[in-house]
């Protein structure tokens, strides 16, 4: 079950956040000559452009926005270069583009600084390592990256115990499970796994669910295992891409006993409870 490559790309998608800033410089209020854009704002600094970029992503004018960006990564600004590593991996507003993607999200991974790193910044740092973690399993054609799962590795253990960050824990289980570049180790897979499902974090909520319930390299528990199988398809919702969730709920639910079933939600309102 080699699915991590796949399910990992979700990992790309996560929070956002930005400081106040200055305006762009106004234009004189003439009307420009039909067809012609109006000439972008000189900024005084990086986070101006930054400032000017986020309205315009607000107002809808992406191509302004972008050239923003690109002015406020250049000058440093994280969160500029975490928005347009979003842009290019995704092809949204910009043409689909890894190498240009894994360059952003590697310049916030090179430039992290523990010491002098806004806890506002944290968030986006985070997304970045596991962005880079990513890129690492899967490599990049466009400028020769290799797949590189030890490195993947590295990235996705700091996240996911420096940051605590689901997505890292998600997808550092993974490599324990498939055994990409590592040995495989269930055990440390599930406890990986439980620091996510904790977060709500609904693959690994599914993925632990599963585990649990088939004994999958870990003692056998039918009843938690539905649990958190239950918990996901409650996240999963109608988005198609997690039709896996559901099919994996429902082929447990054949298999459970009505014990299993009835124990499973007697947990399930425990657990409710408590939160």
């Amino acid at each position: 079950m080699r699915i991590a490559k796949k399910i990992a790309v979700l990992a790309l998608c996560a929070m956002s956040g930005l400081a106040g800033g200055g305006v762009a410089l106004a234009l004189d209020g003439s009307e420009s000559p039909a067809g012609l854009k109006p000439p972008m704002p000189v900024f005084k600094n990086s986070l101006q452009a930054l400032n000017h970029a986020i309205e315009g992503l607000r107002t809808g004018d992406a191509a302004s926005s972008v050239e923003a960006l690109k002015y406020a990564a250049a000058g440093g600004q994280s969160l500029a270069q975490w928005k347009l590593g979003r842009m290019y991996a995704a092809g949204e507003g910009v043409p689909h583009d890894d190498a240009k993607a894994y360059d952003y999200f590697n310049q916030i991974v090179n430039n992290y600084d523990e010491d002098n790193t806004s806890r506002r910044e944290i968030g986006i740092v985070a997304s970045a390592y596991v962005a880079v973690g990513i890129y690492s399993l899967t490599g990049v054609p466009e400028i020769r990256l290799r797949p590189d799962p030890a490195r993947a590795q590295e990235l996705f253990h700091y996240a996911a115990s420096t940051f605590g960050d689901p997505n890292a824990q998600y997808n550092l289980a993974r490599i324990h499970l498939d055994g990409d570049g590592v040995r495989k180790d269930p055990r440390q897979a599930v406890r990986w796994l439980f620091l996510a499902a904790e977060k709500n974090h609904m693959e690994a909520q599914a993925l632990l669910g599963n585990l649990l319930f088939t004994g999958q390299g870990v003692p056998r528990q039918r009843a938690r295992g539905l649990m958190y199988l239950t918990m996901a398809v409650e996240s999963a919702g109608d988005d198609p891409k997690n039709v896996w969730v559901i099919e994996l709920r429902e082929k447990a639910l054949k298999a459970a006993s009505d014990v299993d079933r009835q124990a499973a939600a007697a947990m399930l309102g425990d657990y409710l409870s408590r939160r």
